[in-house]
């Protein structure tokens, strides 16, 4: 049955653009991912949420109390942990969308030997990019909706416009792991894995994330501001506290253009390594 509903959504794509790449069977990679979901992957999706809950809880009202208020608009003053929520709800889904576009895939990709598997059916490299994605799409979402709902409860969202801040974390989702996966296809080690957490901490230390960019010198500024979760965190915390202009225009065609291109590498790397 399996088999024949295959066949028939392959038949579906010959003489299309794009049939060589693409089989219309993302939706089977999905599943997948769900499936490994349910016996085992859950308590590392747990572990995740709730890294940032701890951060919100341990900065938010601990370093918080010594704080005070931060100025985020002139004139306009929120609590230490309003201003902190924001951006550990961005980097959340960042961390989420990394670990499920590298890691993970780099065990299929080098160990397991999944995606020669998929490849060797009628799927295309792009049916096998958006599975993945998706799941790390999902991921986000579950991540963001739930805490969300902590935000909310701890009193932290004083505008119904906060609630965009759930599908603006799940565009951040889709960036991250469209460049990890590409990234993660051109590594060929456990050293150069690493490399990845060089990366992401500082980014995640000084992304505006738990102080302005203002404290930095201007060069600093500079060059934080071009890094992908410095745009995540201002997107974000702008819709969080209502703040919603064309202003955040520039920030959502950075993800864009992040999600395009990861597409587009992944798409032509997984096509040289199994596709010959």
């Amino acid at each position: 049955m399996i088999t024949t509903m295959a066949v028939a959504i392959a038949e579906k794509r010959i003489g299309r653009r794009g049939e060589s790449v693409y089989s219309g069977r993302a939706k089977a990679v999905l599943e997948r991912s769900y499936l490994a979901f349910r016996s085992s992957a859950w308590i590392v999706v747990l572990t995740g949420f709730l890294e940032p809950v701890m951060y919100l809880f341990s900065f938010g009202y601990g370093v918080g109390k010594l704080i005070g208020k931060i100025e985020v608009a002139p004139g306009h003053f929120v609590s230490y942990a309003a201003f902190i929520a924001p951006a550990l709800l961005a980097t959340s889904a960042m961390n989420g969308a990394i670990y499920d576009s590298t890691w993970n895939v780099f065990f299929k990709l080098r160990f397991d030997r999944v995606y020669q598997g998929m490849l060797a059916t009628s799927m295309g490299p792009l049916d096998v990019a958006l599975g993945e994605m998706a799941w790390a799409l999902i991921r986000g979402l579950a991540y963001a909706t739930a805490f969300m709902i902590i935000v909310g409860l701890l009193g932290l969202i004083t505008t119904p416009v906060a609630l965009l801040a759930i599908p603006a974390a799940v565009l951040i989702a889709f960036g991250f792991a469209a460049i990890g996966m590409a990234v993660t296809t051109y590594i060929k080690s456990f050293e150069q894995m690493n490399l990845i957490n060089i990366v992401m901490l500082p980014m995640f230390l000084f992304s505006g994330s738990f102080y302005p960019l203002s404290i930095y010198p201007g060069w600093l500024q500079l060059f934080i501001k071009s890094l992908p979760l410095w745009h995540g965190v201002v997107l974000i915390r702008s819709v969080s506290l209502g703040i919603v202009n064309t202003s955040l225009i520039p920030h959502i065609i950075y993800f864009l253009v992040m999600i395009l291109l990861g597409l587009f590498f992944t798409t032509k790397r997984l096509t040289q390594l199994f596709m010959r």
